[in-house]
C-alpha cells in the first residue's frame, strides 16, 4: 500500500516540485496539498496521510501551530522544512518540540543542482517516517513537555499509550517498555549518548532530569546540520541544571558538564580527557557519527564508559557499542515503546549489546543511580 502524503507550504513552486518527487516513487501517494496551517490541520482531519511535509513560515497560521494542533487532534508524523540558519534551527527546534518527528533542509537551489540527491533523501525519510513507530500522541506528550523538567512522570507511572489518547489509525497499541533491573553504581567516567530521529526531544527528557552535581562527565552525539547543533546545545544549556555547551577541539570533560559533538564534523575523546574536534570524513554516512565517539572511548577509558543509544533511524552507534563491550563498558538502549524511530536501540539489542533496556522517562532517574 502507498504511503499517503500531505504537502503543506505557502511556496507554489516548493509545493508543486516536492509534489513532482514524491509523486516519482510509485510507493508514495500524494493525496492533497495546502498553502497554510490551517488549510493543513483541515486537510489532515479529511485526508487521514501517513505523512506530512510541512513548511513554517506560512500566512494565516505558521506551521508550529498546525503541527501543535495536529498533534493534538489527529496524530501523525511531521517532516519539517527548515532553513540552515542560526533562526532556522531555532525553529526547527520548536518545531520538534510542537511535535514533529523528523526535517529536511529546504534549499531551492540543492533542487535544481542535485534533484536525484534530494528525491532520494526525500522519499527515504517519508518511508522511514510512514513506517516508523506510529506512537504520535504519545511524542507529542513527551514533546510538549519536554520544556518542562517538573512535569517528567515519576517512577512507576503509567504513560498513556497513543491508542489511549489518539483513538485514530495512527496510534496502535505500543509495545510495554522493556523492565531491566535498576544499575548497579560505579564510578563510571564518561557517559557518552547517540541519537539521531526524534533525538532533540528525546535529549531534552532525559538531560533535564539529571541533577546540576551529576558526577560524570557527559558527550552527545546527535545527527544534526552544522548550522544547527550550537542552537541546540544553547537551549539545552537553558533546560537543564547540568551545563550543555557544543564541543570544541580541546575541550576538557568535566563532571556535570555535557558537550554536544559540532554537526559536520567528528568529535573523540582521549585518555587525558580532552575533546578533539576533526574534519567530517566524507568515507562516513554521519557527521557526527556515533560509533567514531564511542570508538574513541573506549580506546580512552575502557570499562570506566556507559554508554546510551536513544532513538533514531539506521544502525551508528552499534559497531562502537561492540568496542565499548570488548572493553567492559555498559551500554542501554532506549525501549520500542518511547522510540520514535526503533532503528539505532533496535541495533544494539539485536547485536546483544545492550546490558539495559529503559523506557525514555526512566533513563535520566538510572543515569543518576548508576553514576552515584
Amino acid at each position: 500500500m502507498a504511503v499517503k502524503v500531505l504537502v503543506v507550504d505557502d511556496s507554489g513552486f516548493f509545493r508543486r516540485r516536492v509534489s513532482e518527487i514524491l509523486s516519482a516513487d510509485p510507493q508514495i501517494q500524494v493525496v492533497g496539498t495546502a498553502t497554510n496551517g490551517r488549510e493543513a490541520i483541515d486537510q489532515a482531519l479529511a485526508l487521514k496521510p501517513d505523512v506530512i511535509t510541512m513548511d513554517y513560515e506560512m500566512p494565516l497560521m505558521d506551521g508550529i501551530t498546525a503541527v501543535r494542533t495536529i498533534m493534538q487532534r489527529c496524530p501523525t508524523p511531521v517532516l519539517m522544512f527548515s532553513s540552515l540558519t542560526h533562526e532556522g534551527a531555532r525553529v526547527t527546534l520548536d518545531a520538534l518540540d510542537a511535535g514533529a518527528v523528523d526535517y529536511l533542509p529546504k534549499n531551492f537551489e540543492d533542487i535544481s543542482r542535485n534533484p536525484d540527491k534530494v528525491r532520494q533523501l526525500l522519499c527515504e525519510k517519508v518511508h522511514t517516517i510512514a513506517k516508523s513507530n506510529r506512537r504520535f500522541a504519545a511524542y507529542a506528550s513527551y514533546s510538549s513537555s519536554s520544556a518542562a523538567p517538573a512535569s517528567t512522570p515519576a517512577a512507576g507511572t503509567a504513560r498513556p499509550t497513543a491508542s489511549a489518547s489518539a483513538g485514530g489509525s495512527h496510534a496502535p497499541a505500543a509495545p510495554a517498555p522493556a523492565t531491566s533491573a535498576a544499575p548497579k553504581r560505579k564510578p563510571y567516567r564518561l557517559v557518552a549518548i547517540g541519537t539521531s530521529t526524534g533525538g532533540p526531544v528525546a535529549l531534552q527528557r532525559v538531560l533535564t532530569q539529571l541533577p546540576a552535581n551529576f558526577p560524570a562527565p557527559l558527550v552527545l552525539i546527535q545527527h544534526m546540520p552544522a548550522a544547527f547543533t550550537k542552537a541546540f546545545a544553547e537551549r539545552l544549556d537553558k533546560l537543564c541544571k547540568i551545563t550543555v555547551k557544543e564541543a570544541e577541539d580541546g575541550d576538557i570533560l568535566r563532571p556535570g558538564v555535557a558537550l554536544l559533538a559540532p554537526g559536520g564534523k567528528q568529535m573523540m575523546v582521549d585518555a587525558r580527557g580532552a575533546i578533539r574536534i576533526l574534519p567530517g570524513d566524507e568515507r562516513l554516512n554521519y557527521k557526527p557519527c556515533v560509533d567514531v565517539t564511542f570508538g574513541s572511548a573506549s580506546k580512552a577509558y575502557g570499562d570506566k564508559v556507559l554508554a546510551v543509544v536513544l532513538t533514531g533511524m539506521g544502525a551508528d552507534g552499534r559497531e562502537g557499542a561492540r568496542m565499548l563491550k570488548q572493553g567492559g563498558a555498559q551500554v542501554w538502549a532506549q525501549d520500542e515503546a518511547s522510540c520514535v524511530i526503533y532503528g539505532m536501540p533496535m541495533a544494539i539489542a539485536k547485536a546483544g549489546l545492550a546490558d539495559a533496556v529503559f523506557s525514555l522517562d526512566d533513563i535520566g532517574r538510572h543515569l543518576t543511580e548508576a553514576c552515584g
